[in-house]
């Protein structure tokens, strides 16, 4: 019998995440739920093992908006795991009004990307330890809408929670490009468009707004379904740099296809982060 792969999801205590997780067990692998809420994340797991009476759902806590938490939890991690099958790098912030994280970065670049760089390398031992690695980012169809400005990192004064969040997304399938053209090929790194979702993330967006765009929403399960596939099916086994939706067509900008714009970020990242660009 195969050993069971382990599956890492940030943000696994609600919406996507959660849905992800749900279906992640039900194939029989270990589920990590690395979330900032320990109380969501504890309901998480009752609801998992509500479905999945016998899965192994284990949980971290993490705060993406931090690096001494991304660096500590890693180090746990680590600690437990000498292999990472699949890390999913799914929690993400929309808020409408400009907040920072620990390090000072804007909220959205911050833990939504930047937050998920530095996972992603300190997590590469464990992913390097494996035959078939595989790393799944959560991008979105907003990515369209951003543009990288390397001059907002650290905020703006005149703050545009929208023009965060496409920018977040943006850099988010940038880096899932820049990874498959330097990863070893042991390890694949893909992006989805997870359509749009009815989930925690419109909880900040003005009512009116969430409301309007609402009946056109899919269920979390709907896009967890695709994930779980380029998660664990042999289908996905060695494919890498794609980017795939749940939900209709995905036109993709041209931006997100700039390989230069990509080494840039990435490297601008890496230094921000203090990583060594791979």
């Amino acid at each position: 019998m195969p050993e069971r792969k382990t599956v890492l999801i940030t943000g696994g205590n609600a919406g996507i995440g959660l849905a992800i997780a749900t279906e992640i067990a039900k194939s029989g692998a270990q589920v990590v739920l690395a979330c900032r809420n320990q109380n969501k994340a504890v309901q998480a797991r009752e609801k998992i093992l509500s479905v999945s009476p016998a899965a192994d759902a284990q949980i971290y806590p993490l705060d993406l908006a931090s690096f001494a938490s991304i660096k500590k939890f890693s180090s746990l991690f680590l600690a437990d795991h000498s292999t990472l099958d699949v890390l999913i790098n799914n929690a993400g912030a929309s808020p409408m009004k400009q907040q920072f994280t620990e390090e000072g970065f804007e909220l959205q670049f911050g833990a939504n990307y930047l937050g998920h760089v530095l996972l992603t390398h300190l997590l590469l031992p464990a992913l390097k330890n494996v035959a078939d690695a595989r790393i799944i980012h959560l991008a979105s169809i907003m990515h369209n809408f951003g543009r990288i400005d390397f001059d907002s990192f650290r905020g703006v004064k005149k703050y545009s929670g929208f023009t965060a969040y496409c920018q977040s997304k943006l850099a988010n399938l940038l880096f899932s490009n820049e990874l498959a053209r330097r990863l070893p090929s042991s390890i694949t790194s893909n992006a989805v468009h997870p359509g749009g979702v009815d989930s925690d993330i419109y909880n900040e967006w003005p009512k009116i707004v969430h409301k309007v765009i609402k009946p056109f929403l899919i269920t979390p399960r709907r896009a967890a379904l695709l994930i779980d596939k380029m998660a664990l099916s042999d289908e996905w086994r060695g494919i890498t740099g794609k980017f795939k939706s749940a939900h209709g067509p995905l036109p993709v900008s041209h931006s997100s296809r700039n390989a230069e714009l990509a080494r840039r970020l990435y490297e601008e990242s890496c230094r921000l982060t203090g990583i060594t660009p791979l």
